[in-house]
């Protein structure tokens, strides 16, 4: 790699970690937050507002730099994203807070598309495999080390420079792609579907807020959200430039959309629950709790080298299952976690994972980017991103649900009414129940959770066998990788 796409790979780096972190360093700052802002009751808007506006404008973000270019539109999520951040820094009550907390995330979309569409423009076969990589891995980096920055920040200074501290990456990543990233991509004359992106945007904010809901609220969510997309179908056939081209919808993109939207579900459902085993039942603290998932982003970082070398030879049908076996043999022995079972299993269970996920993740970006011309390489690129979120999203309702359900049926079956899992560690003083009874149904409840991912897991071993070996046939491409 030589120095100029070192500079591009940094600036990308720079800007991914600055989007990443920003998830999670306030989960740090908002205890701080609402004591000051007097707001305890929005503390779960101040993040909801964030994933929802970048999951809605991750495929609009990818259409316009198909259009207008990957550089100006970076630029563009840069600056919105920059501009929120400091009126965050700002906001004098709760609601002002979420607002920018939104406009923050609207510039993040750009960020999570673009960065990865232009890695897909610039590098080999072998070389986007190994960047890639390392972006993923900026997202693991992130997630360990934002809670220790929030904390930081607020010890030292206060919790307004938790969001401050974004302008000088945000500068700094502008500068390195102004000088080091020249963009030859052919520009189309503007036509932005309006109709399309309304309609679409309306359809995810239903979905992402419906269906974490549960009940009769996610299955209306669910209707309506299917009769905005079938309007969305409409408008798309007949708009000039379309948000989502039914082209990239072909049968392989399908599959690959479909992994990533179970892949990503695994996901979640690690990121949330693993920590839950071992805070809730192993009382360890939420430090011991972060370092203990870290090597899962030290495997997904390793496994950007092997796959650099595995994707051109083998191609994405066996790069894939071989990920989703890894991944499976990560999951398995979380069927022998216990209320008393040594950290360790766990460790070395979340790294396995983390080679499965890094394999899947990375390969699926790059074949679905290779299946498109540049002209549309931005849309798919973007729809693979909000597919994902919305795998996110929908499982982690589901699991939610399926979590407290079996926390109940267990004390059912041990002869206790009465209980709710809101409630789970302040129970009412009529409930006598022992914290051993309740850490028990908690593990009853989270092995349920762990044979869902087994499952899932299984799913996507199958559907991977439907896949291509395409990429095996481009491990000479250069494309647009020697223009600069």
């Amino acid at each position: 790699m030589d120095s100029n796409k070192r500079n591009i790979t940094i600036a990308l780096m720079v800007a991914m970690f600055m989007g990443a972190i920003e998830g999670t360093v306030v989960t740090t700052a908002i205890p701080t937050i609402v004591k000051d802002l007097s707001g305890f009751g929005l503390i779960s808007w101040v993040f909801s507002a964030y994933f929802l506006t970048s999951s809605v404008s991750t495929p609009i973000y990818g259409k316009l730099a198909d259009v207008f270019g990957r550089k100006n539109v970076l630029f563009i999520g840069i600056g919105i994203f920059l501009v929120g951040s400091c009126l965050c820094g700002l906001s004098q009550n709760m609601h002002q807070l979420i607002a920018f907390r939104a406009l923050q995330g609207l510039g993040a979309g750009s960020i999570f598309t673009v960065t990865y569409t232009i890695v897909g423009d610039i590098f080999t076969l072998a070389d986007r495999a190994k960047v890639q990589g390392w972006l993923n891995a900026v997202w693991g980096i992130a997630s360990v080390i934002g809670p220790f920055v929030g904390g930081f920040l607020i010890d030292v200074l206060s919790w307004h420079w938790v969001f401050f501290i974004n302008v000088p990456f945000g500068i700094l990543c502008i500068i390195l792609l102004q000088k080091y990233f020249q963009e030859e991509g052919e520009k189309k004359r503007p036509s932005i579907d309006y109709a399309g992106i309304l309609v679409l945007s309306v359809a995810i904010i239903t979905l992402l807020l419906g269906v974490p809901s549960g009940g009769k609220q996610a299955l209306l969510s669910l209707a309506f959200m299917c009769i905005l997309l079938l309007i969305f179908y409409y408008i798309e056939k007949n708009a000039r430039e379309p948000v989502i081209p039914f082209a990239i919808l072909t049968r392989n993109n399908t599959v690959i959309n479909l992994i990533s939207f179970l892949a990503a579900a695994v996901l979640i459902g690690a990121d949330v629950y693993m920590p839950v085993y071992i805070q809730n039942i192993l009382s360890y603290s939420p430090t011991i709790s972060g370092l203990a998932m870290a090597p899962m982003s030290v495997s997904w970082l390793l496994s950007a080298f092997i796959l650099a070398r595995a994707i051109p030879e083998y191609g994405e049908r066996t790069v894939t299952g071989a990920a989703m076996l890894v991944l499976l043999l990560g999951t398995l022995p979380l069927l022998l976690l216990g209320i008393k079972s040594p950290l360790i299993i766990v460790i070395i269970s979340t790294f396995i994972m983390g080679f499965g996920f890094g394999g899947c993740f990375t390969t699926m970006t790059i074949a679905i980017q290779a299946s498109v011309d540049y002209n549309q390489r931005g849309a798919v690129t973007g729809l693979n991103s909000l597919v994902r979120s919305l795998g996110q999203t929908i499982a982690i309702g589901i699991f939610g649900g399926v979590f407290n359900r079996n926390i109940v049926n267990y004390f059912v079956s041990q002869g206790i009414t009465g209980v709710d899992p809101n409630t789970l560690y302040s129970l009412p003083a009529g409930l006598k129940i022992s914290l051993q009874n309740v850490a028990i149904a908690v593990n009853s409840a989270l092995h349920i959770i762990f044979k869902l991912f087994i499952i899932i897991t299984l799913v996507c071993l199958l559907l991977s066998i439907l896949l291509p070996s395409n990429l095996k046939e481009k491990d000479s491409d250069q494309g647009k990788a020697n223009k600069l």
